[in-house]
C-alpha cells in the first residue's frame, strides 16, 4: 500500500527534491505552502501536477492542524524555516519562533491528529558552533554560535522530548552543508557560480564575497534527502548526522568554479566585503556520518569537485538563456 508524505518547505531545495524521491517510490505528496509566501514553485516545476498544496505556517498551530487533518500522512518531513544562517542575526526572535518553536507546534499537531505518523526534523551543524571537537558525531555536546543554531538546538531536544515522552516516531537528522543548483541565490556557493558565470558571459566584473578562508562541510543535496528517508524506514527511531567527512574553503570553491568556467585568476574577480562576514564563523565543522554509513546503508558519493562543476554548468546555461531572451527582445 503505497504511503503518503507530507513536506514543509516544499518549494525550496530540499523540499523539491524530496518531493521527486518520495514520488519514484510511489507515496502521495502534500507540501506546506504559507499564505503570504512570495516563494515562486519553480523548483516543482517537474512535480507540480503531482503534489497537493496545503496552506500553512509554521507560526499558526490552527493551520498546522488543519495541514496535518487534511492530509493523514506516514511520515512528515520539517523542512520549513529560515535556513539562511546569516539572517538570523538580524531576525533572532523570528528565528526562534519558526525554528525551535514551529518544529514544535507541527510535532503538537501530529501527537494530537497523527500519533503513528514518522516525523524527520531537520537539524543542522550549525548546532556544534564553536566546538573544538573535530570531527563532529552524534554525541558531540552541542555549542551553538548563532540565533539559527539556537533554535536548531531547541528543535532537536524538542524531537526528543516527542520521543522519550510520547513515544513518537521522530528522527533528527544533523545535516552539514548541502548545496545543488537549486540552492537559493543568498547563499554562498550559489553566489559563486551565478557570479562565475556571469563574470564568463561578460555581464560582471567580479563578486563579492565575506571570509574566503571560512570551512565548510560541503554535499550534494538530493543525497542528504535520500538520507532522511532512509531514517524513516527503519525500526525504530534514532538521531543521524550526514556529512561527507570533508572541509573545503569559500576560496576554494571560488577556485574550482573559476578552473570550470575557464577564469584564470580568482583574485581578480573577487572583493571583500565586511558587511558579509558573519559576527561569528566557525573555523573546523567537519562531520562524521559512520552511523550514517552503519545503520542507514548511507554514503554521499557527489564529490567537490563535481559539485562544483554541475552548479557551475547549471548557471551558465541558465545565463546563456537569459541572454538569448534578451537578445530576442531587442528592437
Amino acid at each position: 500500500m503505497s504511503k503518503t508524505a507530507l513536506i514543509t518547505g516544499i518549494t525550496g531545495q530540499d523540499g523539491s527534491y524530496l518531493a521527486e524521491l518520495l514520488l519514484s517510490k510511489g507515496y502521495t505528496v502534500y507540501g506546506l505552502i504559507r499564505r503570504s509566501s512570495t516563494s515562486s514553485l519553480a523548483r516543482l516545476e517537474g512535480v507540480r501536477t503531482s503534489v497537493a498544496l496545503l496552506e500553512g505556517d509554521l507560526l499558526d498551530q490552527s493551520s498546522l492542524d488543519d495541514a496535518v487533518k487534511s492530509s493523514n500522512p506516514d511520515e512528515i518531513y520539517n523542512l520549513a524555516g529560515p535556513s539562511f544562517v546569516a539572517s538570523s542575526f538580524k531576525q533572532p526572535v523570528l528565528t526562534g519562533e519558526v525554528g525551535a518553536l514551529g518544529g514544535m507546534r507541527l510535532m503538537e499537531a501530529s501527537k494530537s491528529l497523527a500519533p503513528k505518523a514518522r516525523i524527520f526534523q531537520a537539524s543542522s551543524s550549525e548546532m556544534f558552533g564553536g566546538t573544538n571537537i573535530v570531527p563532529q558525531n552524534e554525541s558531540t555536546p552541542f555549542h551553538p554560535r548563532t540565533p539559527y543554531g539556537i533554535a536548531k538546538v531547541y528543535a532537536f531536544m524538542a524531537a526528543r522530548y516527542y520521543r522519550e515522552n510520547y513515544g513518537m516516531f521522530v528522527c533528527n537528522g544533523i545535516m552539514y552543508n548541502h548545496e545543488s543548483p537549486r540552492r537559493g541565490a543568498e547563499y554562498v556557493t550559489r553566489k559563486i557560480t551565478i557570479g562565475i558565470a556571469r563574470i564568463a558571459l561578460g555581464l560582471q566584473e567580479y563578486i563579492e564575497l565575506g571570509n574566503l578562508d571560512a570551512m565548510r562541510d560541503w554535499g550534494y543535496a538530493p543525497e542528504y534527502m535520500d538520507g532522511a528517508w532512509r531514517m524513516l524506514q527503519q525500526k525504530q527511531p534514532d538521531d543521524f548526522l550526514l556529512a561527507t567527512g570533508e572541509v573545503h574553503t569559500v576560496r576554494e570553491f571560488l577556485e574550482e568554479a573559476c578552473r570550470v568556467s575557464g577564469i584564470g585568476n580568482p583574485d581578480k574577480i573577487v572583493k571583500v566585503n565586511p558587511n558579509y562576514m558573519r559576527p561569528a564563523d566557525f573555523t573546523n565543522l567537519r562531520g562524521d556520518a559512520t552511523k550514517a554509513k552503519q545503520v542507514l546503508g548511507w554514503t554521499p558519493r557527489v564529490k567537490f569537485n563535481e559539485l562544483v562543476r554541475m552548479m557551475v554548468e547549471s548557471d551558465l546555461r541558465a545565463t546563456e538563456m537569459e541572454l538569448g531572451d534578451k537578445k530576442k527582445h531587442q528592437p
